[in-house]
């Protein structure tokens, strides 16, 4: 090695924050190894690399000893005197031990251990990047497949969209650009991995930051989100604004805001529900769109009997009872929905 490999290793600092000194360190390290792989292993050696011109000599660290028994490991009180007139018996002197084909070996050990800590650093600044940012709505690509996951590029790093994580039926094809929702980031031996959603609820309430101004301003609040991914979502919403009305805001003019999300769920239906502190208000809001009669509430248990006309029953449960069941989620009440027709017979649903 030379006087510009140091420059090199200068220039990687500057560029990519690796300290020179650690490289240099590392290097010393996986010189030891390489020598003693390549020409014995019972020396105790000693690398160094010269900080200035990248000379690199190898020292065989010895033992002076009155009487050596092993040449490898000790020396002869006489020699050590040639080599420092000062030293005494006991005393630990570095011999140069030098190999003539050494530097083809420390050139390609240092090109490798450089190599491995540029691409270490590089996963230790997108781990730094990315820890912490769980929740949080990130735009990439659809890359490619692997086995049932699905891989998006971010630009900096790929992320993963496992299976359990996407839509059902929902297609993704390579280019598309498309949303996602960051549910995990941990660090591995390989490198960071980043875990994304597309079911997860938390992605539309991002969605809904994104394109209502009055929910990023903290004006309108996302109360809860009940979901059932590809198919209908129901959210509740509230104002602390008694001049802003949060469904409409969210329905945005035109309903383009709600819309935005819409396609962005690839025709998911949203219902947007008025969020209330009155427990019968919000449960018979969160029953939206059907028109509830009447909701009796039992705290203890929490119960909601709810009575709907005979005409709104369908609708009140929804399709295999869907609409039931994300009210039920979305106010976390167990909901029993019966028709004001058969309520005297005792007809009964539950959610």
């Amino acid at each position: 090695m030379n006087i510009e490999f140091i420059e090199a290793l200068d220039q990687i600092e500057k560029e990519k924050g690796i300290s020179k000194e650690i490289l240099l360190e590392a290097i010393e390290a996986a010189l030891v190894s390489a020598y003693k792989k390549n020409y014995g292993t019972s020396q105790n050696v000693k690398i160094n690399i010269d900080r200035e011109t990248g000379e690199v000599k190898v020292y065989s660290q010895k033992t002076v000893k009155e009487d050596v028994k092993d040449p490898l490991l000790e020396i002869s009180l006489l020699d050590a005197k040639k080599i420092n007139p000062l030293v005494k018996i006991g005393d630990i002197i570095s011999v140069e031990v030098t190999p003539k084909k050494f530097g083809r070996i420390a050139a390609q050990t240092a090109k490798q251990v450089v190599m491995q800590r540029i691409k270490e650093a590089e996963r230790n600044i997108i781990y730094e990047e990315f820890a912490g940012r769980e929740t949080d709505l990130v735009t990439g690509v659809v890359q490619r497949f692997d086995k049932k996951n699905v891989i998006i590029d971010l630009g900096k790093t790929e992320v993963i969209l496992p299976p359990n994580e996407q839509i059902p039926n929902e297609t993704y094809t390579p280019g598309e650009r498309i949303k996602v929702y960051i549910l995990e980031v941990k660090k591995t031996t390989k490198g960071p991995v980043i875990i994304v959603s597309r079911s997860h609820p938390g992605l539309v309430k991002r969605l809904f930051e994104l394109e209502v101004p009055e929910i990023y301003e903290g004006i309108v609040e996302i109360k809860s989100i009940a979901r059932e991914a590809g198919s209908r979502t129901k959210v509740a919403v509230y104002s602390k604004d008694e001049n802003v009305d949060p469904v409409g805001a969210c329905v945005g003019p035109k309903g383009t805001r709600v819309q935005a999300v819409v396609e962005e769920l690839k025709g998911e239906k949203i219902d947007i529900i008025k969020w209330s502190k009155n427990v019968t208000e919000y449960i018979s809001n969160a029953l939206s769109p059907a028109k509830v009669i009447s909701v009796d509430v039992e705290e203890d248990s929490k119960i909601a009997r709810v009575l709907v006309s005979d005409q709104q029953l369908s609708l009140a449960i929804g399709k295999e009872g869907q609409n039931a069941r994300l009210a039920a989620k979305l106010t976390g009440w167990k909901i029993d929905i019966k028709s004001s027709k058969t309520d005297s017979r005792g007809d009964e649903n539950e959610s």
